[in-house]
């Protein structure tokens, strides 16, 4: 993968020369260098519907200036902050490098990248330093010319026409920086008569009107159907922000992504009343799909901490005699990551995601309960899913010791995910009593999940100890580690009635 690194930056419309702006004495500020100006040639890459300006992503080929090569700038939670990534500029302009449409596989899925907008810009910086002769933070003067693309991707023809032309300023914080000295540079730049820029980028400003960005969900739904699809919303765009991760194998990205999924089938179902099934049931379903794809690369990763944290637990001389646990079947990482991956760039996952997208634009809302008020939706709709978690945990309760009693466990598991679940979709308009419910429900969720990864792991250790006995092998290391396991599991069966009388309190 290329060079990852934050960038911190504001943007201000029209620029001033460098001399009408004075930054001498600025908290820090020991020198105030100015370079020669730079000549900058960038062209932009994107889908034909500028699928990645959309969602506030560029992709650029630039050369000249003092970091030539390839630009990602993906967004992030934190004000005047993107992650950069880099790549060589190499000799290309055909196709991105493919690292970086590793990055942008989600937003891109199978439509071609091609060029956009090319920006043509003479800089003319001014460095801040510190008595070390650190970037603090470095102003730029932008005079910038676009010229657009008549066609793009695959979609011919393909002409440069010429473009609109402005003037901007960006003061970007340096590696030495902090954030105040950023409210020290724009007080001044203010004074000297500059103001935020309106645009988020310099794509976006070249694009003008032909960028439309679709609108966010209210930050408080005011009604039963705006609750479940901002809830959607959020959960869409966090697994398009985790799948690169997933991609890369960062840790726990697998498991977060995996969430992501889960929690939007489960609103689809809490939300029945409010979204027509017939038109969430195809989604659903894919869903279930991706979850069951991500759950083999998770279920190895939590099945292999499991056995390691089992076998520490032995005597060492025990420890020793159990081989096959250091690497049981199922449990080699490259394979799963391998087979996951194949999946994120087939085309059901595509559809998935554009079927997810198109769910959103046009929600198939049943009137008239998603027109109802949102607090008194939202809250009838904690109470149905609490209901079915309290009929699940107590008949599971109701049962003895066994199988029955595991797999009925396993399906009150479920339904307190959705418990839970439906009560964060609430939180926005229910507030502290939503959120403390929410809690509740994780921990009943936790307790149970407990359970179920002790019952996955004596699952994947009796065929382990069968296959050691063929092999001649003593058998005591892996009945240890049932008998551990079996009692974990106990432990959880008799801790669930008082946890589970705490937890059962109205929303």
């Amino acid at each position: 993968m290329g060079e990852r690194l934050a960038e911190t930056e504001r943007k201000y419309e029209a620029a001033a020369p460098g001399a009408l702006v004075e930054f001498e004495g600025l908290p820090g500020v020991a020198e105030v260098r100015r370079p020669e100006a730079d000549r900058l040639d960038a062209v932009y890459y994107d889908t034909a519907d500028l699928a990645l300006a959309t969602h506030r992503v560029t992709l650029r080929r630039r050369t000249g200036g003092q970091d030539e090569g390839w630009h990602l700038k993906l967004p992030t939670a934190r004000p005047d902050t993107r992650t950069e990534v880099h790549a060589p500029l190499g000799s290309s302009t055909a196709k991105p490098p493919k690292a970086l449409r590793t990055e942008v596989a989600a937003l891109v899925r199978a439509r071609p990248l091609g060029p956009v907008v090319r920006l043509r810009t003479v800089r003319r910086r001014t460095l801040l330093l510190d008595a070390a002769g650190l970037t603090l933070a470095e102003i730029a003067y932008d005079d910038v010319h676009a010229d657009l693309r008549s066609g793009t991707g695959a979609t011919p023809p393909q002409r440069w026409a010429p473009g609109p032309a402005w003037a901007e300023t960006e003061v970007e914080l340096g590696p030495a920086g902090r954030g105040e000295l950023l409210d020290a540079v724009e007080e001044r730049l203010l004074a000297a008569g500059l103001h935020r820029s309106r645009s988020a980028s310099k794509l976006a400003h070249a694009l003008g009107d032909r960028l439309v960005q679709p609108p966010a969900p209210p930050a408080v739904p005011q009604t039963a159907g705006q609750t479940a699809t901002a809830y959607l919303h959020a959960q869409l765009t966090a697994l398009l922000s985790l799948d690169p991760a997933v991609r890369r194998a960062e840790e726990d990205a697998v498991h977060r992504m995996r969430v992501a999924t889960r929690r939007a089938r489960s609103a689809l179902k809490s939300f029945g009343r409010e979204l027509d099934r017939q038109a969430t049931d195809p989604l659903g379903a894919e869903l279930k799909w991706l979850a069951a794809a991500l759950g083999l690369e998770r279920d190895r990763e939590v099945l292999a901490d499991r056995l390691a944290q089992r076998l520490a637990e032995l005597p060492p001389a025990l420890a020793a005699g159990a081989p096959r646990l250091r690497a049981p079947a199922g449990t080699t990482p490259g394979d799963a990551h391998t087979a996951l991956v194949r999946e994120l760039d087939g085309a059901r996952y595509f559809a998935l995601l554009d079927a997810w997208e198109a769910l959103l634009a046009a929600p198939p809302y049943l009137r008239p309960a998603a027109d109802a008020p949102a607090p008194e939706a939202a809250a009838a709709t904690v109470r149905r899913d609490h209901a079915r978690l309290r009929a699940a945990v107590e008949s599971a309760l109701a049962l003895d010791a066994g199988e029955d009693r595991d797999t009925a466990l396993h399906e009150a598991r479920k339904d307190a995910k959705r418990a839970r679940y439906s009560s964060e979709a609430a939180e926005p308009v229910l507030g502290a009593r939503a959120s403390a419910h929410t809690t509740r429900m994780k921990t009943i969720q936790q307790l149970l999940g407990e359970h179920q990864d002790s019952y996955l792991c004596r699952t994947a250790l009796i065929p382990l100890r069968a296959e050691a006995v063929v092999a001649g092998e003593d058998p005591a290391p892996y009945d240890a580690m049932i008998h551990r396991e079996r009692d974990l599991a106990t432990a959880v069966e008799t801790e669930l009635p008082a946890a589970w009388q705490a937890a059962d309190q109205p929303v």
